[in-house]
């Protein structure tokens, strides 16, 4: 197992202060030498948290890999490319929301998808998709020669009794068909100590 930590609310909490505290890239570094194996931003279309420059100065700031969220467009897939990033988790993305709610709608961005990550494997990305855990998004990532996906686990953390156990027992089916075609997992989002 390896743990990803996510700095984006750190610079959200920066950017609603107006000033330069808390500081994201700081709390990469911090997060790095308590052990994390990488650190997760989001550069979101508004910019809410993490912006460019932070992007910067992470990847000058750390020596554990950087993933960047970024949503199915072609700017931010030419923001990776043209910033040598290597790491890239494509998730859907919502103006109005305060964070992300579900895994991307694979079928309504498969035409896309199909025509962009070629760009993306051709300079040395590593692709995962934030999908939600359903079997029919392991067929789709297949067809895109996606290797991994990382499996929105908001709901788990939201549920409780057997609720919680029924949302476990139906991801641990998915992780289980999508190990069986070659597929990496990971999970986020909402993930609590338990």
């Amino acid at each position: 197992m390896r743990l990803g930590v996510n700095i984006d609310h750190v610079a959200t909490l920066r950017n609603a202060r107006g000033g330069i505290h808390p500081d994201p890239i700081k709390a990469a570094v911090i997060s790095e030498k308590a052990g994390a194996d990488l650190i997760v931003a989001h550069l979101r279309e508004d910019r809410r948290h993490i912006n460019e420059d932070d992007i910067a100065n992470i990847i000058k700031s750390i020596n554990i890999p950087l993933q960047l969220e970024i949503a199915p467009t072609s700017f931010m897939f030419n923001f990776a490319i043209n910033n040598n990033i290597k790491k890239v988790c494509i998730v859907p993305e919502k103006r109005q929301e305060l964070t992300t709610e579900g895994g991307l709608n694979i079928k309504y961005n498969f035409n896309f998808l199909t025509e962009m990550l070629p760009n993306l494997y051709k300079n040395n990305i590593e692709v995962s998709l934030f999908l939600d855990p359903v079997t029919e998004n392991i067929d789709a990532c297949k067809e895109l020669g996606v290797n991994a996906i990382e499996f929105h686990t908001g709901e788990i953390a939201n549920a409780f009794g057997e609720k919680e156990k029924s949302l476990i027992n139906q991801l641990k089916n998915v992780i289980e068909y999508a190990v069986t075609r070659g597929i990496s997992i990971r999970a986020g989002h909402g993930l609590n100590f338990d």
